[in-house]
């Protein structure tokens, strides 16, 4: 039934495709400046391969890395082609492996030199660079043009030589954006093939010394059409000419990243004058080699051609994004909205090989059944927000296959859940513990074709037994090794206290509230009536650090003591990525609970006001300063839709639009911060819908307004029309809503119209219309603890 349900999308998907290219809509330049950290390279939906330019870092940074999507628009030099990237991490970047440079000078000092970059890379300008989903070009300035493609798990290269000059092409095998442990490659001139591996990992690991680790392997089978020659290869600041294998990685250095003048690699020789064109299959695994050169023979066979591998990605994206069609609207905003449900859909990437192995947590090899993919890249802390509820919707086998996924990853991994895995690893980047929400919201999102009873199991078992990694402080701040650090904390005094492991006492507090709700839910979906009170009222305990004299949430010590008598809001101390008066707002399930102890839905709709707007009345929805919001980053995202908990959902209208004009734009910086794996992409998707998912782990959707004069969207079976009369980016107030053909003031939608979907129809206004969803009945539901 899953294949059937999986091909239907498909199918409608492509019929609505048919009428646009909407991957013509897509700018996948945006976001590669102003700390989005996207990349504009080839790649297909949640990709294994994304193969894209690893450029030459900025003056004055400290390590070799131009951003952590390898791309950066302001640099303009390329060092590079990557057959793997994360798009919109934090830190200094993630895989970004096998760097294939063409180079048309001879190789004479070692690329693995800290002063070789200038030597090895070239310049470029952007006016004679293009992308668009599945293919990019560049005209490098050394002459030679390269050309990009890729299937799921393999990538198609053409590289255009100047016949004047020399033709080497550089495999850097060990020179990963974070540096490796290990690296090997063997050039095999009479196959015509380059073959190798790099072990990598790394991810943030410069901010925790006990964290700098390797966790993974990749393998390569790189196949050319042409003849070449052996060039020769390096070790650390060792060439030797003719040399057809090397071994050895560039180590992690004492600061976290690469220390230079270490690393190995190999070139290649081509004949310009007798083969101007050259082009290039590679194919990838976390397997083997063998599993490497099978995925390259099952994706892209010998005579596979990168026009032929270009149209499929493109065809494969109009299926994609088509399943959510708009009308209406200007370019830009088209442009800004279909480039962000491009970015959401290269969220998680697939791990398993085409034969369905992959390696697991235990680094073993595990086999997925036929029709099923095993997912990795999972940054939970950011996705479990609205990223993996929008991916589940659109489609729920891949919903369910990346909740197999994670639920694999816990099993393999002694039962821990990891809040933020990279490929074979588990990093432990951020806090909280966002499995139980993330797996609670793909099952009520639509994906049910998953072990969701042995999930259950695991997450409760990991929500009341405290382990020894829960009571180590490993890896904190950023990188606690505990699924839920401090966890004997929690149970004790209901709050984490100051000094427990974790990186910020209050936010951790919130995070464990928000997982708890998670993990009510997910007991409710298994039929545990016991558990899911018991977590529900768990999830109230955010309250012991509300303090009634500041009207904040603010940390206290162990002995109950608040840790400062004059606490200040602005303050980021025990709080992540935020401040005091941004986390305040973070209790996305229970917003009732929360104005209750704020002394009224009147006094909390007046500090919402001091938080939203400046004195002058004028937004402060970004970089207005830690006690406004900051609609670029996760903890204040939910902020702007508690509005419609106060009667007031015009303000959420306003302030929610006034983000997406002030933060999303069609141009390079275009992303104000981290996309983070598709998160904030998704945030703008489903502001433009109209709707977003507030409750960790449920389906109810509350309402803003909708962008586009008419959007439809298609899922397993599911299909929503939403037509907005009225509709323009300043026009975003709601007049009046019918919901299925009846009249409706509610401000939000029950878990119904997900799974069965339907029809809206708006008037929208230039003008705020504060009678709509005004009265009691219209606010959302709050789940607070239950008697």
């Amino acid at each position: 039934m899953r294949l059937i349900a999986a091909a239907a999308v498909s199918l409608v998907a492509l019929s609505s495709a048919a009428q646009a290219d909407l991957a013509g809509e897509v700018n996948v330049f945006i976001g590669t400046t102003n700390g989005g950290n996207t990349y504009p390279g080839a790649t297909l939906p949640f990709g294994m391969v994304a193969f894209s330019p690893e450029e030459t870092p900025l003056p004055g940074k400290s390590y070799p890395i131009a951003a952590p999507g390898g791309y950066e628009w302001r640099s303009n030099g390329i060092k590079g082609f990557s057959l793997t990237h994360l798009s919109g991490t934090g830190c200094t970047g993630a895989s970004g492996d096998i760097p294939i440079m063409p180079v048309t000078r001879p190789v004479e000092m070692s690329p693995s030199a800290d002063d070789s970059f200038s030597m090895y890379s070239s310049w470029f300008s952007h006016d004679r660079e293009q992308a668009s989903p599945g293919f990019y070009k560049v005209s490098l300035d050394n002459g030679v043009t390269t050309e990009l493609s890729a299937t799921l798990r393999t990538g198609i290269a053409r590289f255009t030589w100047a016949k004047d000059k020399d033709a080497n092409l550089l495999f850097r095998t060990s020179d990963s954006e974070v540096g490796s442990s290990d690296a090997s490659v063997n050039v095999d001139p009479d196959k015509r093939e380059v073959t190798g591996s790099v072990t990598s990992g790394n991810f943030c690991g410069y901010l925790s010394p006990d964290r700098r680790e390797s966790y993974y392997t990749l393998y390569f089978v790189a196949a050319f059409d042409q003849p070449f020659t052996a060039g020769g290869a390096w070790q650390d600041m060792t060439v030797t000419k003719g040399a057809r294998t090397a071994h050895g990685g560039t180590t992690y250095g004492d600061r976290g990243h690469p220390p230079g003048r270490k690393g190995s690699g190999a070139w290649i020789n081509f004949d310009p004058a007798k083969t101007p064109v050259v082009n290039m299959r590679v194919g990838i695994s976390y397997v083997s080699l063998a599993n490497a050169r099978a995925n390259l023979e099952a994706e892209s066979p010998s005579g596979t051609t990168l026009e032929s591998a270009r149209d499929a990605a493109r065809k494969a994206w109009n299926v994609k994004l088509g399943q959510i069609t708009v009308k209406g609207g200007t370019k830009d905003a088209r442009t800004v909205f279909y480039t962000a449900l491009y970015h959401v859909l290269l969220g998680e990437n697939t791990s398993s090989d085409a034969d369905g192995s992959y390696v697991g947590f235990d680094k073993k090899v595990h086999k997925v059944a036929a029709g099923h993919i095993q997912y990795a890249n999972f940054s939970g802390w950011d996705v479990y927000r609205s990223q993996l509820q929008l991916v589940t919707w659109l489609d729920p086998h891949i919903g369910s296959d990346i909740a197999q996924s994670l639920y694999n990853q816990a099993s393999q991994n002694n039962g821990v859940w990891d809040r933020w895995t990279h490929l074979t690893g588990a990093t432990s980047v951020m806090n909280g513990d966002p499995s139980p929400q993330s797996i609670a919201a793909i099952y009520n999102f639509g994906g049910h074709d998953f072990d969701v009873k042995g999930a259950y199991a695991s997450l409760l078992k990991a929500a009341t037994t405290p382990t020894a990694l829960d009571l180590s402080h490993r890896g904190c701040g950023v990188q606690c090794v505990g699924e839920r650090p401090g966890l004997d904390q929690w149970l004790k005094l209901h709050y984490m206290p100051v000094g427990s492991p974790g990186w910020g006492s209050a936010a951790d507090t919130l995070e464990l509230a928000a997982a708890d709700f998670g993990v009510s839910q997910l007991a409710a979906i298994n039929g545990d009536a016991e558990n899911a009170k018991l977590f529900q009222n768990r999830a109230g305990w955010w309250r012991n650090l509300f303090n009634p004299d500041t009207g904040y949430i603010q940390p206290r010590n162990a002995d109950g003591s608040w840790k400062s008598v004059d606490f200040n809001v602005d303050d980021d101390d025990d709080y992540v990525e935020g401040s005091g008066a941004q986390y305040l707002w973070m209790v996305p399930f229970d917003p009732a609970g929360l104005f209750a102890q704020m002394g009224g839905k009147g006094k909390a709709a007046a500090r919402m006001d001091r938080f939203f707007y400046n004195l002058d009345g004028s937004l402060a929805v970004t970089k207005s300063g830690a006690s406004h919001a900051e609609l670029d980053n996760e903890p204040s995202i939910a902020s702007p839709w508690l509005y419609d908990f106060v009667g007031q959902p015009w303000k959420t209208q306003e302030v929610v639009r006034a983000a997406m004009k002030q933060i999303w734009t069609n141009a390079p910086n275009g992303i104000s911060g981290n996309d983070d794996l598709g998160e904030m992409s998704s945030w703008y998707v489903w502001a433009a819908l109209g709707m977003y998912p507030l409750y960790p782990g449920r389906a109810e959707l509350v309402l803003g307004s909708p962008l586009f004069e008419e959007t439809t969207i298609s899922g397993a079976g599911v299909h929503t029309t939403i037509r907005a009369k009225g509709a323009a980016m300043d026009a975003p107030y709601t007049a009046s809503l019918s919901v299925n053909g009846k009249p409706s003031g509610q401000a939000w939608l029950p878990a119904s119209f997900v799974t069965t979907g339907g029809t809206l129809n708006y008037t929208l206004s230039k003008t705020p219309q504060k009678n709509w969803g005004a009265k009691p009945d219209d606010v959302p539901p709050s789940f607070g603890p239950m008697n």
